[in-house]
């Protein structure tokens, strides 16, 4: 089986975390939202339909015949039985929206068959967040069946078959809270002594959180992160660093990026107020329906010691900021500054940056990645007109 999860309009919603990523790759919960197809078909080979700059990174796999589904339908249970059940030819549709075709083409000639099952579509960037409990949980299921942990002798609150540990995980003298929700380690990440963790929370392969770490559920740390201080409600991609203390709430952090120490977001408004988020389709703020939402930061993003991000902060693609005071609460991509001012992050100077945090990692940042970056800045060009 050949499956190719396609993009469609609600990417834009999705920005700035999509300007590098299709919507496959996007982490909800435990997993990202390839890898929980993967586990749905195993034995299928997975790729993704995206913008002509990303496919090089993300390359799509196509075949004679193919099951293309909407990346913003997270799956379950019910949608894999209805496309289980689709014959070559057909396609599930909900309004104007395509779920599911099977075809050798995605705008090939279809009949058509309306949805019958309720689903969750993924639009708007707090959906991140605020889904990551419920994602958790399903995830969770995915991620244990059939797998035995391994042991470990730390104090645990609730049923222990809702911790579980990969081959070389650790915790040491922590308290873990799952009587909340699920917890689970990957391989080789580690609870360092004195953390506190509720529940649902997920600690991806080779991810640490420091002494004394506070972390709330739902919180999801990707691979090779290092977290600490106080989470609550978080999903960081991957690949990042928030290692020292300060708070971060209802947030997304995608990848590379830095939390300066004593850094922190505010995630309510101290009126009480619904949250306004910065849209990039709109080109405005945008009603998010929520009283907590607190920092949306996109890839290559970093921040200095003690910067203070306003509620409903979006940090734009490859931007750096600090000094004192509150920045604006959006700020564009490939910036350089903070409240005091900002300028345009000269591409050799944001690559220099970006050369050296890969090499940290034993990675080769590669002409691949500068080219998406280079096109991501020739993108976002409107947004720095005021001080370029």
């Amino acid at each position: 089986m050949n499956i190719i999860l396609f993009d469609d309009s609600s990417r834009g919603q999705l920005l700035p975390l999509t300007f590098t990523r299709p919507v496959a790759a996007i982490r909800i919960g435990m997993l990202t939202i390839i890898e929980k197809w993967q586990y749905y078909f195993p034995n299928a080979t997975l790729s993704v339909a995206t913008e002509a700059y990303l496919q090089e990174k993300y390359p799509q796999v196509q075949a004679s015949q193919n099951i293309w589904i909407n990346a913003s339908v997270l799956p379950n249970a019910d949608f894999v039985s209805a496309i289980q059940l689709l014959t070559f030819s057909e396609a599930i549709v909900d309004g104007d929206k395509t779920l599911v075709s099977f075809s050798e083409g995605m705008n090939s000639a279809l009949s058509t068959k309306p949805c019958s099952f309720d689903y969750d579509y993924l639009d708007a960037l707090p959906q991140i967040f605020s889904w990551n409990d419920k994602e958790s949980r399903k995830d969770f299921t995915l991620l244990t069946a059939g797998k035995k942990s391994i042991t470990t002798s730390t104090t645990i609150i609730g049923d222990p078959s809702q911790l579980f540990l990969e081959e070389g995980a650790q915790i040491q003298a922590s308290i873990i809270n799952v009587s909340t929700g699920p917890v689970y380690l990957a391989k080789d990440a580690e609870i360092m002594e004195g953390s506190m963790i509720r529940g649902p929370f997920y600690l991806g392969e080779h991810s640490q959180t420091k002494m004394g770490t506070k972390i709330y559920g739902a919180t999801t740390i990707g691979p090779h992160c290092k977290v600490g201080g106080e989470l609550n409600n978080v999903v960081v991609f991957g690949y990042s660093n928030k290692a020292h203390d300060g708070f971060l709430g209802n947030a997304v952090i995608g990848e590379w990026c830095n939390i300066g120490a004593d850094s922190n977001n505010s995630n309510l408004k101290n009126n009480y107020a619904e949250v306004k988020l910065w849209n990039y389709q709109t080109n405005n703020f945008k009603r998010t329906g929520l009283q907590f939402c607190g920092l949306i930061m996109g890839d290559h993003a970093k921040c200095g010691i003690n910067t203070m991000f306003n509620t409903g902060t979006v940090v734009g693609v490859g931007s750096n900021v600090f000094g004192s005071g509150f920045p604006r609460n959006f700020i564009a991509d490939f910036s350089w500054g903070g409240a005091h001012g900002m300028e345009v992050f000269a591409m050799n100077k944001m690559f220099e940056v970006a050369s050296k945090v890969y090499e940290r990692r034993g990675i080769e940042f590669s002409d691949t990645e500068k080219n998406i970056l280079n096109t991501i800045f020739e993108q976002t060009k409107e947004y720095r007109k005021s001080y370029e």
